[in-house]
């Protein structure tokens, strides 16, 4: 999910940094930062989180330039602090690995929509999916949103990519279908266990660290009931 400059035309990369600023710049208008204010010590879980998946995105395996696999965390960081600070969170990784050369900066903004915008779009999806349609239960929120849902999040960007790579002639079809695509299958089941058992350690020892999570929704089978005046 690494994709460098210049695989696809130039076009594709000067569009990409036309969306990604204002985004950004709603990302950084929308997110919580009364939250750290109020609570120093969940700044250092976000900062903590950043240098870690800084070290999980350096651990990448491919044979091809774009065709890198690599754990994204995406799920978990959007859980734990809602998408806009987890758009703002995942875009110091990417700036970190364009930093120290892992990643050139032409390609800065196309791989931050496409792996983080597309990311965190289908994490906070699933999410609210998972909420619309089933009981807030914390078994549900751990194993459907935790596991599943990491899973799911990290295969809907791997066909994603695939879409990409085939309708742009990138890389044949029957090669991609074939020798890449699988592949986030087996990437899926490794997200799911990483973030699924990360999530379930932190809703255990510390739930205030997840602020998705609310103890009186998710511990309970039904809603607090109301308050009649």
């Amino acid at each position: 999910m690494n994709l460098p400059y210049p695989l696809l035309e130039p076009l594709w990369h000067w569009l990409a940094w036309l969306l990604w600023l204002p985004w950004l710049g709603w990302a950084l208008w929308c997110a919580d930062w009364r939250r750290f204010r109020a609570q120093p010590g969940h700044l250092h879980i976000w900062l903590g989180m950043i240098v870690v998946l800084m070290l999980v995105w350096s651990l990448k395996a491919g044979v091809k330039p774009g065709l890198e696999l690599h754990l994204t965390g995406i799920m978990l960081f959007t859980l734990a602090f809602a998408p806009p600070l987890a758009i703002v969170g995942l875009n110091l990784v990417l700036l970190g690995l364009t930093a120290n050369g892992t990643l050139p900066w032409q390609g800065f903004a196309l791989n931050a929509l496409l792996t983080i915008g597309l990311g965190v779009a289908l994490a906070q999806g699933i999410h609210l999916l998972v909420d619309r349609f089933l009981p807030r239960h914390f078994f549900i929120f751990v194993f459907l949103k935790g596991f599943f849902g990491s899973a799911l999040t990290v295969m809907g960007l791997g066909l994603a990519f695939t879409l990409l790579y085939g309708s742009t002639e990138t890389y044949a079809w029957a090669y991609l279908r074939e020798e890449y695509l699988p592949y986030y299958l087996l990437l899926g089941f490794s997200e799911a266990w990483l973030s699924g058992m990360a999530l379930t350690l932190m809703l255990v020892y510390f739930p205030g660290w997840v602020v998705t999570f609310d103890d009186a929704l998710y511990l309970n089978d039904r809603p607090p009931p109301e308050t009649k005046v």
